[in-house]
């Protein structure tokens, strides 16, 4: 049961990490045709909001009592996990290259393994390390060196950006026990969603649409037809994914799945949009498969005997 529930985990952490990697060439041509990035997101979360509402309410047997208690949890993740993560990190493009905001923001499987350092006062497993190294080298190459001025409040954005990654991760390893993860992650959209929507309305964000044909895998189609599948695909299942896999794998190996997102994005940027993959991105991808690999041969701790040793036996009543 443990090997089908891992082997599930990893095909979880995997689809979601392609569906957020192919997210980009969904939305490029919304933003190539005139939508603002602050648009485009509100869009993608309101659409998987809506589609995973029914689910939601199903998974709570339409009782919203759990959803009241839990409304702390649902209030985190949406706000800081869904709609911080996309305002800091498109504040943060605005001042910083993208290469930077990219490569600060996919830091945070290594954060989760230092804030779990600094928490438990315990030194990870050797082969963690290694593998946080081999990542860390994998997403310099994959993303590639960070040039221009790096402002200061755009390198903050970006680290929100990635504190938000890991809220979102470790709410998806804790929040199940609260509710059911359809429901927390509806829940969250809704939550993410009305935040964007205020931060547009005081012009926080700016929301610009464009009603128009747009380019669409070689071809053309309805702006509302990449909106959908950047909902449907790359938003609403991605979630469903990512937050099962965290459920199975815990948030540290989940974390660091999330890395493929990465490798996937450039390797469909390759076969859809024909932007080659230079030497170096690939053995970047190498390298981040390499440390997702050394994290999942991480030895899990042996629980503690119940009895020590040389204690005497307790008796055992007869059943006779």
């Amino acid at each position: 049961m443990r090997g089908s529930r891992g082997t599930l985990g990893i095909v979880l952490g995997l689809g979601a990490g392609l569906a957020f990697g192919v997210g980009g060439v969904f939305v490029k041509p919304l933003l190539e045709a005139g939508w603002s990035p602050g648009a485009a997101v509100l869009a993608r979360i309101s659409v998987a909001g809506l589609l995973l509402l029914l689910p939601g309410l199903i998974a709570l047997r339409f009782d919203l009592r759990p959803l009241w208690r839990a409304k702390w949890t649902v209030l985190l993740f949406g706000l800081v996990a869904v709609a911080g993560v996309q305002f800091a990190f498109y504040a943060s493009l605005e001042r910083i290259p993208v290469s930077t905001t990219l490569l600060i923001e996919y830091l945070a499987p290594i954060a989760l393994v230092l804030l779990a350092w600094v928490r438990t006062r315990r030194m990870p497993q050797a082969i963690v390390l290694v593998g946080s190294v081999l990542a860390l080298a994998g997403l310099v190459l994959v993303i590639g060196p960070a040039g221009g001025d790096l402002d200061p409040l755009g390198l903050a954005f970006a680290a929100i950006a990635m504190l938000g990654v890991c809220v979102y991760y470790a709410i998806g390893e804790r929040g199940a026990q609260e509710l059911p993860p359809l429901a927390l992650i509806a829940g969250g959209f809704v939550v993410g969603a009305v935040a964007l929507a205020i931060g547009g309305l005081v012009g926080l964000m700016p929301m610009e649409v464009a009603l128009v044909d747009v380019a669409f895998l070689g071809g053309t189609a309805p702006w509302f037809v990449p909106l959908l599948v950047v909902g449907v695909v790359s938003t609403a299942f991605a979630y469903v994914a990512g937050i099962g896999a965290i459920g199975l794998l815990g948030s540290r190996l989940a974390a660091f799945l999330g890395l493929s997102e990465v490798v996937f994005a450039a390797i469909v940027g390759w076969i859809l949009l024909g932007e080659a993959l230079a030497p170096l991105q690939v053995l970047g991808g190498a390298l981040i498969l390499g440390g997702i690999v050394c994290v999942k041969l991480e030895r899990t701790p042996r629980a503690e005997p119940a009895v020590e040793l040389g204690a005497e036996p307790v008796p055992v009543a007869s059943r006779e």
